[in-house]
């Protein structure tokens, strides 16, 4: 007498380990390769300037200025008497904090005289104008 004996098959398992690894892989891959754009609302064009060297800014204050003379102080709109005072809190902060000007190429002049005139006036004399 013999007795057959049935296998019984195994279920198929999925290792749940492996599959996060490569999810949690793809995720850091994805924050590491992805570019942060600035908030800056401004459509500003930068002027050319052959001679320039690299922009090489490491600081933390921006003053954009549009094409229609409009000024924002890291990203937010601001006018001519508030950016005075913005600036001189940042030198009360930190009087070496560079200072970088994104001015568009067609804008004013004054503006531009008003924004680097401003710059010195509240004791910020590390300030450089952006081209591309």
């Amino acid at each position: 007498m013999s007795v057959l004996y049935q296998r019984r098959r195994k279920r198929p398992e999925m290792n749940l380990l492996a599959l996060i690894d490569v999810l949690v892989m793809l995720i850091f891959f994805a924050f590491v390769t992805m570019q942060f754009r600035s908030a800056a609302t401004l459509n500003i064009t930068l002027p050319r300037v052959e001679t320039a060297g690299k922009n090489e800014f490491k600081g933390t204050v921006t003053i954009g200025i549009d094409k229609d003379g409009v000024i924002s102080f890291n990203g937010r709109t601001t006018n001519e008497t508030e950016l005075l005072d913005l600036l001189r809190e940042v030198r009360n902060i930190d009087r070496d904090i560079p200072v970088l000007i994104r001015a568009d190429e067609t804008t004013p002049l004054k503006t531009l005289a008003f924004v680097m005139d401003s710059c010195r006036k509240s004791g910020l004399n590390k300030f450089s104008l952006q081209s591309r």
